[in-house]
């Protein structure tokens, strides 16, 4: 079934002695749309839709890539652009966003092979207690040598917030991390739980900001050891204590719990245990944040980027993600998609990378560089087409006291991060 708008008659192809590469070439664009791209083989045969003026040339290097491509073009672009089979000559950004907006919504039909292999996918990544150990491993131990190639100096892997976009992604990082402390309402001397807490960025600024007491959990070993060393360094070991656990584990009782990149990697079949979680924690009287990478409607992670890059991800709606708090009756307070944030950020860490190419490729070879490449290249695209969206939502139990009349308190002090906004909770 062809894509609605691509009639056969009017693609521009080759003809005569390539006649079966410019057939091939030709399906492409039935199943991606017209998108204004230009795809050629090394035979001179090429494609492109008419009247338009292509952004970029995917270079094709053989028959069976081209087939590949018509049969799971998701899949196939990854793997062969990873290995240098294709090639993108241009903007390779520009290129995938094209792409999701020749379909609408940016959802393509899916073959029932396409939708075995997904299903399968979810099963064999599945976020069990040992499944999520071998997914957050696979990912985020890589290095710490790797990641700091390309993030900010506080190794922050989750979207900034850029109080103007000509802001530095240092800046923009320190905004986002007191931007979540304002939404969170602290005050001194309170315990905060953090789940999944990266390098330690989030809970050290906590403490140090605004005086609070933090105990962070977090299932990789890497980003652990970093954040205890930065702890020690930095004075903080006595107001924030980071544990090598699973989620699940957490008990105690806390005055506001926080999550800032992690749902995406907790799996939907596990959100009432997300949920239990919370409100162990935090009862009917405590507060919190979800930070995570979301969608508008319902669909599956891409299985390329579950196969390579994020084992066992799932970027959740607002609907499906009120699975973790509606069974405990906590009302939402403010929900925020940062989307063009989180466009932003990847584009500053796109330019890092590609500034430390070689050196990634030095420690990982040609083929991981390309990969991650095309990952950073591809989220860029998904959140500037709307694909992917970057929610916020904070909520609070029944019994949780009212802070502030209106929402001017959170943009205080926006232009200078770090600076500490101390709120007073109101009284009955």
């Amino acid at each position: 079934m062809g894509h609605p708008g691509v009639e056969l008659h009017n693609l521009h192809f080759e003809r005569g002695p390539h006649r079966v590469e410019s057939w091939f070439l030709q399906q492409i664009f039935k199943v991606i749309g017209p998108a204004p791209l230009r795809f050629t083989f090394p035979n001179g045969a090429e494609a492109s839709p008419p009247g338009i003026s292509p952004i970029a040339t995917v270079v094709i290097r053989d028959r069976w890539t081209l087939a590949e491509l018509i049969a799971d073009p998701e899949m196939a672009f990854g793997e062969a652009y990873a290995e240098g089979r294709i090639q993108v000559q241009g903007d390779l950004v520009g290129a995938l966003e094209a792409v999701y907006d020749s379909s609408p919504s940016g959802r393509a039909e899916r073959s029932r092979y396409q939708c075995l292999t997904s299903a399968w996918m979810n099963w064999l990544q599945d976020n069990t207690p040992s499944g999520s150990r071998h997914n957050i491993h696979s990912h985020y131990d890589l290095g710490n040598e790797f990641y700091k190639l390309w993030l900010d100096a506080q190794l922050v892997y989750t979207c900034a917030y850029f109080p103007t976009p000509a802001a530095s992604l240092e800046t923009a990082q320190e905004a986002k991390l007191d931007y979540v402390c304002r939404k969170l309402e602290l005050v001194p001397g309170e315990t905060v739980v953090e789940s999944g807490c990266g390098w330690g960025a989030l809970a050290l600024h906590m403490a140090r900001h605004y005086k609070v007491s933090v105990k962070a959990f977090n299932i990789s070993h890497e980003q652990i050891l970093h954040a205890r060393r930065r702890a020690v360094q930095e004075g903080l070991r006595g107001q924030v204590e980071f544990i090598e656990d699973d989620y699940r584990n957490v008990s105690g009782q806390f005055d506001a719990f926080v999550s800032v990149g992690m749902l995406e990697h907790v799996g939907i079949h596990h959100f009432a245990e997300f949920g239990e979680v919370i409100h162990r924690c935090i009862g009917h009287r405590g507060r919190g944040l979800l930070h995570f990478i979301g969608r508008s409607y319902k669909s599956d992670f891409s299985r390329w980027i579950r196969k390579r890059i994020f084992p066992g991800a799932y970027a959740p709606t607002l609907a499906e993600a009120m699975n973790v708090l509606e069974p405990y009756e906590y009302a939402v307070s403010d929900v925020e998609n940062l989307r063009i944030h989180y466009a932003k950020t990847v584009e500053h860490w796109l330019e890092r990378f590609e500034a430390s190419s070689d050196q990634v490729s030095a420690m990982y070879g040609d083929w991981f560089q390309r990969a991650w490449r095309l990952y950073l290249a591809g989220s860029i695209a998904g959140f500037r087409a709307g694909t992917l969206q970057l929610f916020q939502i904070t909520f609070a139990g029944a019994r949780s006291a009212p802070t502030s009349w209106t929402r001017a308190p959170l943009y205080q002090d926006i232009h200078q991060p770090g600076a500490v906004t101390l709120w007073t909770h109101a009284t009955s």
